[in-house]
């Protein structure tokens, strides 16, 4: 079973969107990672239905499918990196990236996304752990009965040095909502190897239940720091078989290439990383 690559936006900024998808179809991508952002995609547009039909009909010419990341640096506040977050302390803050993840809903919905991707950001000074997990279950409730009600599930990403940050932080957060249908997982193969236990392989198959969306890129251990493939620690033809077992299990969804610190070489590694992903998967990297 061939694997279903993408390739993430947020590590081709410096592209305009339609060329940045038709640069993905042109190299033998079968999907995008669609950050919503200000640059490519912007969700608080008045006119967000007008170009989402747009963009859908594009998607539509060029044969590629679609998840939407939520991970904008600076989407609602100019001065804040990811704020304000749903543990923000400010109720209006928390209010406003809920109404953002119902608008990446209903565009993923629109765009027939196969999940949304969000995260819990990081715990504000002040704010103790049990509160901080109210919050989280508490805010993303309604995200999860739009997702839920527009067959869209949320991906929620385990981030380092975030509330969520690990596995076990993400089935903490299922229990605590109840493990409704629509929660499910991003799965950040460079975050296993940062922070898991286990290898990323094994990660994989433990999480295969939950798993919703994929994100792959290198790293090394305990470095946050997300690298191109060959740079960091990682052992990929395990991941790889794990991943092709994850596919013959049911999972429909992409393994997105997430490298959003290299926009500056973006259009070359996204080849480099296709190149690599395909050796891997046909066994000519070693």
């Amino acid at each position: 079973m061939t694997l279903r690559f993408a390739y993430g936006t947020n590590g081709l900024t410096d592209l305009r969107l339609d060329d940045a998808l038709f640069l993905l179809a042109d190299l033998g991508y079968v999907g995008v990672g669609l950050t919503l952002d200000h640059m490519h995609f912007d969700p608080m547009t008045a006119d967000l239905s007008v170009r989402t039909s747009r963009l859908s009909r594009t998607l539509a010419i060029l044969g590629l499918t679609v998840t939407i990341e939520t991970g904008a640096r600076y989407i609602l506040d100019p001065r804040r990196k990811h704020g304000p977050s749903l543990l923000d302390p400010d109720p209006d803050g928390r209010a406003a990236r809920v109404r953002l993840l119902l608008r990446a809903v209903q565009a993923a919905a629109d765009l027939g996304a196969h999940a949304v991707h969000c995260f819990s950001g990081t715990v504000p000074e002040g704010v103790d752990q049990d509160t901080a997990w109210k919050r989280l279950a508490d805010e993303l409730a309604p995200v999860l009965d739009a997702a839920g009600g527009l067959g869209v599930p949320l991906a929620v990403e385990p981030e380092p040095g975030h509330l969520l940050a690990t596995l076990d932080d993400f089935h903490r957060l299922r229990r605590l909502l109840g493990s409704p249908d629509a929660l499910g997982l991003t799965l950040d193969i460079g975050h296993c190897q940062c922070l898991e236990p286990d290898p990323p392989a094994e990660c994989v198959r433990a999480s295969a239940p939950w798993v919703r969306h994929v994100q792959i890129e290198d790293m090394r251990r305990g470095v946050h720091e997300h690298l191109s493939f060959g740079e960091g620690d990682i052992d990929f033809p395990p991941v790889l078989d794990a991943l092709t077992e994850l596919a013959h299990t049911g999972y429909q969804g992409l393994i997105t290439v997430e490298l959003p610190r290299h926009s500056h070489a973006g259009p070359i590694l996204a080849e480099r990383s296709l190149h690599f992903l395909r050796g891997v998967e046909g066994g000519t990297h070693a």
